[in-house]
């Protein structure tokens, strides 16, 4: 699978480590930024790699800031993307299972790094129901149409 990545400077360290994890599991990373602790902007960062899935470049993506909940937002408002702030494994399978999250968003500084690595591996590994839940990612899919248009 290729994932594109991305996190601000409270995000960096856990960015680090989930690229590895990534790795290991034979995924394709495309690290976005940033690229140091250094501080950046958050909207930015989310731009970058929720942009990637928006434009069908990349498949999934994760993005990390202090709270996950900047960059939740930020992701939310590019076309096509279904952004999703865990804090657990049940809310990461059930964003997969019934939202079709194509985006993870996580809190570096509010969840310890073993959590963080199981939510993004249950999320990885969750497919998505279909059935009812298909119809509601369309009825949202035509809210997105008729707010932005068919751009």
């Amino acid at each position: 699978m290729k994932i594109a990545i991305s996190s601000d400077h409270r995000g960096y360290q856990a960015k680090q480590r989930i690229i590895k994890m990534l790795q290991n599991d034979e995924n394709e990373v495309d690290d976005c930024g940033c690229d140091s602790a250094e501080s950046c902007d958050y909207p930015d960062m989310a731009k970058i790699a929720a942009g990637r899935v928006s434009k069908h470049e990349s498949d999934r993506a994760i993005l990390i800031c202090g709270t996950g909940l900047g960059m939740s937002i930020a992701a939310n408002k590019l076309r096509g993307v279904r952004a999703a702030l865990c804090h657990d494994e049940l809310t990461a399978q059930f964003s997969r299972k019934h939202n079709n999250a194509n985006v993870l968003c996580l809190p570096a500084d509010l969840i310890s790094d073993q959590l963080m690595s199981s939510i993004v591996n249950s999320w990885l590994h969750t497919k998505f129901e279909g059935g009812r839940h298909a119809r509601r990612i369309g009825k949202i899919e035509a809210i997105e149409k008729e707010a932005c248009g068919d751009a």
